[in-house]
């Protein structure tokens, strides 16, 4: 094999195995009290499926946990036994699962899955024991080779052999189906012989269309019964269809056949058949399948419905994809914004461009769309940091999920997950009491902790709430104050700024190091990676009743609708998302509020005013406010009135990162290039309002 070969095989590895490492954890976490029978044949498919891509990959300690893991789900499936632990059943699974998770993540990062799984193996095999002494006879396992194992030795010799022929179609877009009719053949090994396949050389990459277009065909020898083959080939990774034959069984018996045949009717090609004349006939007999068959068969379907059209693309991929977008967009700015042009009547010259600009934003809507991910994975992770978190500090803590189906850009989902975490594990260390403590206080023994995600104009907000006992403000001060972070007089701060200082670097008001906080570490986290996206984060406490975090974060960091203004000759950007109307103010609607605060009634409702000149120290601005124009400017359900020279008009924004000098910078989220090659700073709206 190739080295490419192998680098496109170890990517396709990463990439499945996290997702059903994901997959696993859910069933988990979602019914830890007691396992059904449906999530434990779920879960015994899961690690034979590892098992099997590790051992062909030759992850020998990778496949030996998962091979663990699977003997023990075996063992529930076939005796279902009574008075099992299902926490210490979850808590050795969640262990395979993070192991799994840490040698992947070395592959990831060009390192060798080094790790050693033989202790976790080993423990696992002496729950399986301990559930057997209890459990009633031990049923026969089934056969497994070892990794490496002659494939002869996997069936017992003298048992009644079935002869099988199969037929398996890999969903469309999954890519690499010559890879993956590899690892099928390989898995096989486990339970049959006299395997021969069409087409006969899987690992050549010109096998791709046939089997994209005819299916990978089979025949093989197994003494494993109907049900077990067609579980096992059902488990394939990608698969829209089996056909699965028993051609030892009399005629009268059941073939099978799934939903979802594809639309050919036709014989198979004559190319693919060729290649191995003698192997496998040209077509096979669709007859009705056994009743558990087609019920999983019609599982399965219903699975792959929802990806039938759906392909990978690496990342990178869309990173460029968006980069010569945002290119695109500042060379069609310089273009019709030249300087050169004005002046002139140039009827179809504008008419064209308009025809351009229109589809060069429907071509970046379309990019955008490509990029969002929901936040769902990332949410749902987090039951995971809360169910560990309450074993080990044993309190009881629910966690609801609203929102999970709100999308922001994939590189900010990437840089928001430690945030969210490092909050929740604040919130339940932190803030959330023992049950007994909330019992005394008049609560439910059961804390309750919120993770929200909702649109707010062109951000997102995620909202981490707790029920809790709420940030101690004087102790913070405290600990601030001797740390040498405050700045001024202890009565000048208000509690939201006092709140702000668990952001900074080293700040703990732990006293004593736990597995989870008092080292410091954590919530300055969540604002240093919020910074890199553009992001801020804000704390609201009340005593006795608990905290909430709110991160704002951009829905994407690339191209933005914006407006541009002018103000002291200066051009500033405000995204659209933000705007509600413009408008000029009439005397007669002005006045000042006893705090000497700028304000505006506008249809029956009062405003504040805010002046940008004001707000960034611009000299030379418009000062009379009914002879600039006011921009009424939203930001969730607040609202202000923005003071600017005059409007110019709107234009698609390439957001470029600001310098780090401007990082600290209120109402700035960054700048864009305009087409006479001017820069014009973004106005980050919150900004008005955080002041």
């Amino acid at each position: 094999m190739s080295d490419f070969d192998r680098e496109s095989m170890l990517e396709m590895f990463i990439f499945e195995m996290a997702q059903l490492i994901d997959q696993l954890e859910a069933t988990i976490v979602q019914s830890e009290s007691e396992y059904n029978m449906d999530q434990i044949n779920e879960i015994f498919r899961v690690m034979h499926t590892i098992k099997g891509s590790s051992a062909m990959m030759m992850f020998d300690n990778i496949a030996g946990v998962a091979h663990s893991i699977e003997d023990l789900f075996y063992y529930l499936r076939e005796e279902n036994p009574e008075g099992l632990d299902f926490k210490r059943l979850s808590d050795h699974v969640l262990s395979g699962a993070d192991f799994v998770k840490e040698e992947l993540a070395k592959l990831q990062n060009g390192q060798q899955s080094d790790g050693d799984g033989t202790e976790l193996a080993t423990a696992i095999d002496k729950f399986l024991q301990q559930i057997k002494g209890v459990g009633g006879p031990v049923s026969e396992a089934p056969p497994v080779a070892s990794t490496h194992a002659n494939p002869e030795k996997a069936v017992t010799a003298g048992e009644n052999m079935h002869k099988y022929r199969a037929k398996i179609y890999f969903q469309e877009g999954c890519e690499m189906e010559n890879i993956r009719a590899y690892t099928l053949v390989h898995n096989m090994q486990e339970f049959a012989t006299d395997i021969s396949h069409v087409p006969a050389d899987v690992i050549d990459e010109s096998t791709i269309p046939l089997i994209r277009n005819n299916g990978f065909m089979l025949e093989f020898s197994s003494s494993r019964d109907y049900s077990f083959v067609y579980d096992h080939l059902g488990a394939t990774v990608y698969l829209r269809e089996l056909v699965l034959e028993d051609m030892s069984a009399p005629k009268e018996s059941p073939a099978t056949s799934p939903a979802d045949t594809p639309d050919d009717s036709s014989s198979d090609d004559d190319v693919a058949i060729a290649e191995a004349p003698a192997s496998l006939p040209e077509s096979f007999a669709a007859t009705p399948a056994p009743a558990d068959a087609a019920t999983s068969a019609a599982d399965a379907s219903k699975k792959a419905g929802a990806a039938s059209h759906m392909i990978s693309v690496n990342v990178n991929k869309l990173d460029a994809l968006l980069n010569l977008m945002g290119e695109l967009v500042i060379s069609e700015a310089m273009v019709t914004q030249n300087s050169e042009l004005d002046g002139l009547q140039l009827e179809s010259f504008n008419k064209e461009t308009r025809q351009l600009r229109k589809i060069i934003s429907n071509l970046q809507q379309t990019v955008m769309q490509m990029r969002m991910v929901p936040l769902s994975a990332t949410f749902f992770r987090m039951h995971r940091i809360v169910r560990d978190m309450c074993r080990q500090l044993d309190k009881d803590v629910q966690l609801d999920i609203v929102g999970e189906e709100t999308e922001v850009d994939k590189n900010i989902i990437e840089h928001i997950a430690d945030p969210i975490m490092h909050i929740i594990r604040n919130s339940i260390d932190h803030g959330v009491e023992m049950p007994a403590e909330r019992k005394e206080r008049g609560k439910p023994a059961k804390a309750r902790v919120l993770l929200e995600a909702k649109n707010a104009g062109g951000d997102v907000l995620i909202i981490i709430k707790d029920d809790g006992r709420g940030i101690n403000v004087q102790k913070v001060l405290a600990k601030a104050k001797a740390n040498g972070l405050t700045s001024k007089p202890d009565a000048e701060y208000t509690d939201k700024e006092i709140q702000q200082f668990i952001f900074l670097p080293g700040f703990s008001t732990n006293d004593q190091v736990t597995a989870f906080s008092g080292r410091g570490v954590g919530m300055d986290v969540v604002s240093s990676n919020l910074e890199i996206v553009g992001g801020t984060a804000l704390v609201d406490s009340a005593p006795g009743e608990g905290t909430t975090f709110t991160l704002k974060i951009p829905l994407t960091l690339t191209i933005q609708e914006g407006m541009s203004v002018l103000v002291a000759g200066a051009q500033y950007t405000i995204p659209i998302a933000n705007i509600i109307k413009s408008f000029k103010a009439r005397p007669e609607n002005l006045f000042t509020d006893p705090s000497g605060n700028e304000m505006i009634t506008e249809r029956g409702e009062i405003y504040n005013i805010v002046r940008l000149h004001e707000f960034f120290s611009i000299d030379g601005a418009v000062t009379d406010v009914c002879e600039g124009t006011l921009i009424m400017l939203e930001n969730g359900e607040h609202v202000v009135c923005l003071l600017v020279d005059d409007l110019i008009g709107q234009q698609q924004a390439v957001v470029k990162p600001m310098p780090k000098y401007f990082k600290k910078v209120r109402g700035l989220s960054g700048c864009t290039l305009l087409g006479n090659g001017d820069i014009s700073l973004i106005i980050d709206v919150a900004g008005f309002f955080d002041k």
